[in-house]
This record gives structure tokens, sequence and C-alpha cells, in this order.
């Protein structure tokens, strides 16, 4: 039987939709194929699309049914009875669930204007045979009166919607005032809430922190509704309003309110204020804008200063609305709250912090038994990212002063992925964290090369002096920054190396081989990459390394790379990929990655491994029933070996732009030490699913 997993609201503004595309990613990290289905739009708005769906089509690859308009809805209910709507619903329901493992139901809000809504929420229930889930946002937050507004909620639920026990999301709690944590943390104060809702009733499975970066738009949003004029651009797209502060004092009473993240309200002929935001941006305060109110148009000369006064790259959005300050103090208090369609980095923010609060284990305990697992790329990442927490690792960062680099080494030090040390000038270094709005976190390290290389110079001659090694030349060389993070790792000082942002490959690779050197069993290093296709995560290699191997390097290839596959999570299944599957065609190519497999085989005899396999024979159901169907890894292959560096290198590019998807990598195996290579186009967030890998990697040595 397959779950299907009904949400619910009790009482007013619990935050259900946050509540239930943040379900759809919980259950997506624990491997689980979750669709999700709003049978009903409540919006009024006939504008408006159904937002919970919309969301998930925009930062996710479902592409929910869609929802029922509410006046049709209305206008059925009138015409027929209830059963032949919720039948229209079983039948998409049914279709969903050929699809995917689990269905997250989105039920209705109960209000004067539908009344039905419990009505057609137990209607949902009884039919789909559903899981109820309640989300509740508690007016208190204390435990023990938590609990009992709880009881008396669930105590009056109809009972269509207790025949399955319930599972319980407390939404936007605030910090209990008797909780002895400094930090809002899910084991902690879920744990502290279950101290007091030791009950059979119900299963409290998530305590979600209210969290007030959830509801910051952006300047861009309210701009659009306010129907403003843009003044002066200042990046105004990318800035969030945590703040309002209307101007209706002298300067010198507002100064406090010039903080990060403010948007000031102001009458066009206030220079004074116009001028003091320009002077508080050109201080490095990131101010969200201001927004010049009444009829009155501002002095140009002004505006002309405020525009290039500050000298950041964030700069000061002047907005222009055509209304007095009482006007714009109505207009903002009735602004639209809901999150734009548009605003992915929100959207995403919202459904990873619910997903973080929602017990793990419920979920898992409640549905593993009946639903098939498959790792996601969202599942994958969160998988990597807990792993890499347990290794705990010491990565060296090279190219420290480079600012994709710090600005990835400060991510992965405050989601304690990894130890990060950034190597470069500290002054250099720091001064553009600050840049960035932070402080240099405790775990955080900065090396400066030149003051340590001297501690390795006698430990590159000793390991180099066969091929006519100097210390005068070791000390020399090990002015680059990436040989001497090498021998650090070689050392013992550290357990892993990212670099390649701004060197090539050959740079970063060629210490590795020559200090680390391949591991006892390894002849030669290959690399992998992680495709994070939507269905699936799949593995390719080589397509960074080897440009032709031979047959007994293609099969050492494939066995790193099933081992890589384990290590990560992944049940390998390998296929050795061609022109030819299982010989329909011919030539020494094919006979290389026939000979290729027969030695994996006989090496491996218990890992399931074809070929030659073409590419769509590998991965395709329906190829593979017609051109191997005898084969046990034919169209359901995930990790894919290429026979050389052309057409892996080739292959992998075009999958990722084509289909536009990530791709983590290329990782390097086969070496003593784990090491590994960026592009120099690398994005901050390669880098650190890279340092992720890398610390993953040490881990397992």
């Amino acid at each position: 039987m397959k779950h299907i997993l009904l949400t619910i609201p009790s009482g007013s503004n619990a935050g259900l939709t946050s509540a239930s595309i943040g379900l759809v990613r919980a259950l997506d990290r624990n491997g689980v194929n979750a669709g999700f289905y709003k049978p009903f739009d409540q919006a009024y708005n006939q504008d408006s699309a159904d937002r919970s769906s919309a969301y998930l089509k925009e930062v996710t690859m479902l592409d929910p049914p869609v929802s029922m308009a509410l006046k049709t809805l209305e206008e059925r209910l009138h015409k027929e009875n209830m059963d032949q709507i919720l039948a229209d619903v079983v039948e998409t329901v049914e279709q969903l669930l050929e699809k995917h493992d689990a269905l997250v139901i989105e039920g209705l809000i109960p209000t004067l204007e539908l009344a039905v809504a419990e009505k057609i929420n137990v209607g949902l229930a009884n039919s789909l045979n559903a899981e109820v889930i309640v989300v509740k946002r508690p007016k208190s937050n204390c435990p023990k009166e938590t609990k009992i507004a709880l009881d008396r909620s669930i105590a009056n639920l109809p009972d269509g919607l207790k025949q399955n026990r319930p599972g319980i999301i407390l939404n936007k709690v605030s910090q209990p005032v008797d909780a002895e944590i400094n930090l809002l943390t899910f084991p902690d104060v879920l744990e502290l809430f279950r101290k007091e809702f030791a009950t059979k009733a119900y299963d409290l499975i998530g305590v979600i922190p209210e969290t007030p970066e959830l509801q910051y738009p952006r300047v861009s949003d309210v701009a659009r509704e306010l129907k403003a004029e843009i003044v002066h651009d200042g990046n105004f797209e990318k800035k969030r309003i945590s703040s309002i502060c209307f101007c209706a004092r002298h300067v010198d009473n507002i100064i406090h309110r010039l903080t990060n993240g403010t948007l000031l309200v102001s009458p066009a002929d206030r220079s004074d204020v116009l001028i003091a935001a320009a002077l508080a941006v050109s201080k490095g305060v990131e101010l969200a804008g201001i927004v010049l109110t009444s009829p009155a148009q501002p002095r140009e000369d002004i505006i002309d200063f405020c525009s290039i006064a500050p000298n950041t790259s964030s700069g000061l959005p002047i907005l222009k609305i055509n209304a007095d300050t009482y006007e714009a103090a109505n207009l903002f208090a009735n602004l639209d709250t809901e999150i734009a369609i548009d605003d992915h980095q929100r959207i995403d923010l919202v459904m990873t912090t619910i997903a973080r609060f929602i017990d793990a284990k419920w979920l898992r305990d409640r549905i593993s038994s009946d639903i098939k697992k498959r790792l996601s790329p969202v599942a994958f990442k969160h998988y990597l990212a807990g792993k890499a927490r347990k290794a705990n690792s010491i990565i060296l960062l090279p190219e420290g002063e480079e600012e994709r680099t710090i600005k990835a080494a400060l991510d992965c030090s405050s989601r304690f992925i990894a130890r990060c040390v950034l190597m470069g000038n500290e002054d250099i270094i720091k001064g553009r964290i600050r840049g960035f709005g932070h402080e240099c976190p405790d775990n955080l390290v900065i090396i400066d090369p030149s003051v340590v290389k001297g501690k390795y110079i006698n430990a590159l001659y000793e390991r180099r002096k066969h091929k006519g090694m100097t210390l005068e030349i070791a000390e020399r060389d090990l002015d680059d920054n990436i040989l001497l993070g090498t021998v650090m790792i070689a050392e013992g000082d550290a357990d892993g190396l990212v670099a390649g942002a701004i060197h090539s490959t050959a740079n970063t690779v060629r210490p590795a081989l020559q200090i680390i050197k391949p591991a006892p069993g390894n002849q030669i290093v290959s690399s992998i990459f992680f495709m994070c296709l939507p269905d699936q995560v799949y593995i390719y290699g080589d397509c960074a390394v080897n440009p032709d191997p031979s047959a007994e390097q293609l099969a050492e290839i494939a066995i790193q790379s099933a081992n890589s596959a384990k290590a990560f999570g992944i049940e390998p299944k390998v296929a050795m990929i061609s022109y030819s599957t299982l010989g329909s065609g011919s030539g020494s190519d094919v006979e290389k990655v026939q000979l290729a497999t027969n030695i994996v085989k006989e090496r491996e005899p218990d890992l399931l491994i074809d070929g030659p396999l073409q590419y769509d024979a590998a991965t395709t159901k329906s190829v593979a029933d017609k051109k191997a169907p005898d084969s046990l890894v034919a169209g359901q292959a995930n990790v894919l070996i290429f026979p050389d560096l052309n057409t892996g290198n080739t292959t992998y590019k075009a999958v990722q732009r084509s289909a536009n998807v990530d791709s983590i990598g290329p990782m390097l195996q086969g070496l003593n030490k784990p090491v590994n290579d960026l592009s120099r186009g690398a994005t901050v967030e390669d880098i650190i699913y890279t340092i992720t890998v890398t610390s993953v990697q040490a881990g397992a040595e």
C-alpha cells in the first residue's frame, strides 16, 4: 500500500502551505519519491493560481495537477453531491500514485466563506485512506499550554480525521521560555515538547521555529505590488526587507533604524533622509532601499548624489509612489505577505527549514515498509552533508583569497560540513569576509603559506630527491600553494584538498600524483561525476583524467567507481558504455569494453556489471527490454563507465547543459588522500559540494 498524507490546519494562520511543501521536501530528503496534489484551490482572487502547486513547480521537478478553482467547487457542490467530486479526486490520485510512492495532499482551510471545508477534508481522508497531519500554530511558547490547546483541538476533530493516528506539526513556534538551550535545534526542542505530549491520540512529528527570514519579501515584490516607479535600481531585485521604517521624525531620530534589511518610507522632499540613507549604505549598511511618497518629485541633484555615493556593489534602491504618508501606511499595511511565485530562494528556504524540523524517523517508520526507496538529488545532497559532518575532515583550500572559495568555506563552516582551512594572507581574507557581512567563524582556519612553508621543505625534498629535488628547489616550489597543501596532506596535517577555481586541472592534479600517489591496489587515478538527474543520481566515469584507458585500466576505473558509489550510499549497477549493445556491433573499441567487462567480472564476481551497453540500453527500461532483455543491469544502471575521455567528458557536459541538471565533480578516486579539482567556472555551490564530497572521502579513509 502506498501512503497518502493529508495536511489540514487547526486554527488560523497555521501556515498550511509552507508545512505542506516542506513535508514534500522532508520526504524527498528521506529518499521517498513523493508527489503533491492540492485538489481545491482556495484563492478567491480569480487571477491567482494555487500557491502550493506553483511553488513546487518552480523549485522541484514536480508538476502537480491543476487544482479545482474554489468557484467551480462551490458551483459543483450546488449541483451534485460531494462523492462525485471526491471520485474525480480519487481518479487523479490513482494516476499520481503510478508515478510516486507517497503523496502529500493539501486540504482546505475552514473559513466563513467555505463552511463545508472540514467536511471536504473528512471526505478526502476517508476516500483516499489518507493519514492526517494536522498543522497548528500555537498561541503560547509554553509546551504545557500548547499541549492543553492541542488536546482540545484534536478532541474536536471529526472522527473521519482520526481513523489513523494523526501526526502533528507545530508551526511558527517561538523560543520556549523554559528551554535550557541557547539555539533552537530540532532534537532539543522536539524532545522538550514531547515530554509534555505523551499521548496515544497523536504523534508530535515536527516543531517548526519562528524564523523571521522566511517572511522577508524582496524589494522588487513590494515595488511590483505598489506599482512603484524605479528612480534608482540599486540592485533592488536582490534586496530583501526585514523591517519598514516610516520617516516622520527628524533624521537624527531614525539613525538607529538604518540597519541591514530596513526599507525606509519617506516624503520625497526629505533630502536629509535620502542623504542619511546613502551615507549608511556607503558605510556598508545593507539597507533594503527607500520609498519616496507624495506627488512631489525629489530633487534630481539629490537623487544623482545618492545614486553614485555608495561605493558598494549593492547600492541604494530608490522607489517612488504617488501617495502621501497616510495613504502609504495603508498600502504597506495591506501588502500581500504571500511568497512571490518567482521567488525561488525564499520558496526553497521555507521548504528546507520546514523539512529540517520534521522528524525523519517518524516518516521512515510510518512509510518505509510500503515504499520503494530512491536516492533523489535532494536526498543525495542531504546524505552527503550528513556524512561530511560525521567525517569532520580538515580540508585545505589553497586558493584561499579567491572570493568564491571564501564564500564556500563560510557556508561549509556554518553548516559544519568540514573544517575548512583557507591558505593566503590573513588580512586580505578577513577583509573579504567582513566585506561579505560576516566575521570569521571559530571553525574556519586561515594560514599564511609564507609562515608555514618552512616546516615542509625537508618533507618535499625527501619525497622528490630521487627526481633531482634539492632543498633550494623545494623551498622555491613551495611558493605554490597547491603543492604546499599537497605536502601538508601527505604529512598528515590535513585530510583533503580542493583547488582549481583559478588554476588548471594539471596544476591541481599533478602534485597529487607526484606526492600523494595512488593508494595500494590502484594502478591509476580516475574521476567520476555525480549527475543529479531528476529521478535519481547517476555516476559517470571517467570524464576528466584518463584520455584513452586500456582494457585493464578501464576495468580498474569501473571497480573504483563502483566502490565510490557504495561509499556514497548508492548500490552500484555498472554499465560499460559503448556504441554496441552486447555484441550488436564490432571493432577494436567494442572489444576493449568487452575485455574490460570480463576483467571486472573475474575480479569482482559479486558486482552487478554488464557491457558493452549503449547509453539508452543502460538507462532506459523500454530500450533494455528490446536490446538486452536478459541483462540484470540494462535499463537500471546507475554507474556508467565510458570507454574514453572524449566520450565521457562530452556526454557529461551534454547531459548537464541540455537537461539543466546539477553535476558534482570531478571527484578523483584511487589516491592515498583525497584531492579534488574545480572547474575555473565553478559556482560557489559547486565548490561547496566539492568540499563536501572531499570531506566524505577523507572520512572513509
